[in-house]
């Protein structure tokens, strides 16, 4: 699970960084992306307190 989890952050990270060169950092796309991969940050963050 942990690298399956790990590719899932790194893409997001990528799809975040490609939308805020395009985007404003508030547009709601990026804020969006930023959100998820909060998310996906804190369940690695939880998975690997365990």
């Amino acid at each position: 699970m942990s690298k399956e989890l790990l590719n899932e952050i790194e893409s997001t990270r990528e799809k975040m960084v490609h939308l805020a060169t395009c985007m404003p950092l508030s547009s709601k796309e990026v804020v969006q992306v930023s959100a998820q991969l909060d998310f996906l940050l804190n369940q690695y963050e939880s998975s690997s307190n365990k």
